[in-house]
């Protein structure tokens, strides 16, 4: 893989920011650290809605991160803001509704940055499903769906 010569960032938005975009924050930003990037890749996470601001990621979620060694203990939830589109270079959501939020919201001369994470993914899904509903499993998928997407994307990264 080639090296990221400039600083890249990327922000993973789903609703409430508790459940999956955080998740993928603190996978990718592992990802990112155990290739020796974590000085040109920036991780941040947002949700389109503020519902939980200031709170840390879902119990469940982080007990499932934390069994496969991801840690998500630091990440607060917070609502996207106007300037994300001007701040980041990849805004990443997790489903279509998220992504539909976030094309409406933003200026048009940023859609290009906008992707659905799954994108990334060489599976048959384009969605991750919310988990927030379900059970243990659900939490489960996730982290399978994000794992997977997250080594596509810093694949993309390091090629580009």
């Amino acid at each position: 893989m080639t090296e990221i010569n400039e600083t890249i960032s990327v922000l993973f938005v789903c609703m409430g920011n508790i459940c999956r975009s955080p998740t993928a924050e603190g996978v990718f930003r592992h990802f990112v650290r155990e290739a020796g990037l974590a000085e040109r890749v920036e991780v941040d996470s947002a949700g389109t809605h503020a519902y939980h601001v200031n709170e840390p990621p879902d119990r469940r979620a982080q007990v499932a991160a934390q069994r496969r060694g991801f840690s998500m203990s630091d990440i607060r939830a917070r609502r996207v803001q106007s300037s994300d589109f001007e701040r980041f270079d990849y805004i990443i959501a997790m489903d279509r509704d998220n992504l539909a939020l976030l094309t409406d919201e933003a200026d048009t001369a940023h859609h290009s940055k906008i992707r659905l994470f799954l994108e990334f993914s060489s599976g048959h899904e384009d969605e991750v499903p919310d988990p927030y509903y379900g059970g243990a499993a659900g939490f489960e998928r996730v982290l399978d769906l994000v794992e997977e997407a997250s080594r596509g994307l810093l694949e993309t990264l390091q090629k580009s």
